[in-house]
């Protein structure tokens, strides 16, 4: 059954927890739908992960368009939301709807994501108006991550969990129909959630949140690196793929690879005949 906002909504209200990966290609998208995830982000994280990029910030509007239509070809039932990138809605609310509806129309995305709270409502209202499903992202906001100083966890302090607080109650308000809380202490998640009636997504937030997201590179065992506190590696895939490739090179340079099953044979007569041809020249 297709995940939808509705469908998200009731998990909220009937405390059956949401499931979200990130998913970039058609493979890793088909996979993890057929696994049974609610929801597949198609994250800028893509940035670092896909593309190599030390942030969030150099991705463009056509890297999201370009993955998140390979997704949606792979993705038959999860509700895929697609990141909008930076400088993608910041600067003026016809840009912002402009460029959600390209992710809709162009990448067949279900609905976008943005980072903000209070200072985007503006463009959340003007999104939604337009039948364009939007989740917000609070917290520690990637794009932002110069004006942080860094990925650091925010929310902390009396004045900024006050102020996220407001910027949950003020992005419900202004439709968008669910909200990411990344790298928020776990108390901090639990009061936002609870005052919210659209769903919470946490990572690096709280099991006490209505659903979870990791980027399916980290618990998979994949990223090459530093992984954050919040990531819990439910698989060594890296070691498995690591295996089976220097298995492949060593195969191949002792020419034990490819072996007769794997090739395809010939009538004998006609190698034959072959050979004759060629002793004749």
């Amino acid at each position: 059954m297709k995940n939808t906002v509705s469908t998200l909504l009731k998990q909220k209200q009937t405390g059956d927890k949401i499931t979200m990966l990130t998913a970039y290609d058609y493979t890793m998208a088909k996979i993890i739908d057929e696994c049974g995830v609610n929801a597949i982000l198609v994250g800028d994280s893509l940035g670092m992960v896909m593309l190599g990029y030390e942030n969030t910030l150099p991705v463009t509007m056509e890297d999201m368009i370009h993955h998140t239509k390979a997704v949606a070809r792979g993705a038959e039932n999860a509700f895929i939301v697609a990141d909008m990138p930076f400088m993608s809605y910041q600067v003026s609310v016809q840009d912002a709807v402009i460029n959600a509806g390209r992710l809709i129309k162009e990448g067949n995305a279900n609905a976008v994501k943005l980072e903000g709270g209070a200072e985007v409502c503006e463009q959340i209202r003007a999104i939604v108006n337009a039948s364009i499903p939007v989740v917000a992202h609070l917290g520690l906001t990637p794009q932002s991550v110069n004006a942080f100083g860094g990925f650091k966890v925010q929310g902390k302090s009396l004045e900024n969990a006050r102020r996220l607080i407001d910027d949950a109650l003020k992005i419900q308000e202004a439709g968008a129909c669910s909200v990411v809380l990344e790298g928020i202490p776990a108390k901090l998640a639990d009061i936002i959630t609870s005052k919210l009636n659209i769903p919470t997504i946490g990572i690096g937030a709280s099991a006490g949140c209505d659903g979870q997201v990791l980027v399916y590179q980290d618990m998979l065992g994949l990223t090459i690196g530093h992984t954050a506190k919040f990531v819990k590696k439910f698989a060594n895939a890296g070691d498995a793929m690591r295996q089976g490739i220097t298995d492949y090179i060593n195969e191949t340079k002792a020419g034990t690879f490819p072996a007769q099953e794997h090739t395809y044979s010939i009538d004998d007569d006609v190698i034959n005949e072959l050979l004759k041809e060629e002793k004749s020249e």
